[in-house]
């Protein structure tokens, strides 16, 4: 059995046994290398109640290469892409083989709890969280509302 194999197996059974706050997730069917993902939107920020969907593609060379992690969900987020790209270091050149799935999706839910608008893929996001952090706030909500309803 390939080495990636036993290690995206132990990480499925460690996310499973001690999932991120919030967060569920695992395989497509039988295929390891393809996971979906669900997060619950952080308490006390505009995203609390949504549920955000990832879809979560391990590449053959896991762990030396990042997973490729995007939302399904339409999100409204400075650090998101419209087509659902994370901006997240750790997903780019900040990747390390001792990184596992339940630490990105961590770093996931933090960027949602604390955006970085320095840093955006939307810049309509990003400008109006700097500009007026309460129609930013107006905005995600009605974004959760329309698209990441339970």
């Amino acid at each position: 059995m390939a080495s990636n194999i036993r290690r995206i197996q132990k990480e499925l059974k460690e996310f499973r046994e001690d999932p991120p706050m919030n967060c569920s997730g695992g395989p497509v069917s039988d295929n390891l290398y393809q996971w979906a993902a669900v997060i619950i939107g952080p308490k006390d920020t505009p995203y609390e109640g949504g549920l955000f969907k990832l879809s979560i593609e391990f590449p053959n060379d896991y762990p030396f290469k990042p997973p490729k992690v995007v939302f399904d969900t339409k999100v409204f987020h400075p650090n998101v892409s419209s087509d659902g790209i994370i901006c997240l270091d750790i997903l780019k050149k900040e990747w390390s083989p001792i990184l596992t799935i339940s630490k990105v999706i961590l770093s996931i839910c933090s960027l949602l709890n604390d955006p970085n608008p320095d840093d955006p893929l939307n810049g309509d996001a990003a400008r109006l969280l700097k500009n007026s952090k309460d129609e930013y706030n107006k905005t995600v909500r009605e974004h959760v509302r329309l698209y990441a309803s339970k």
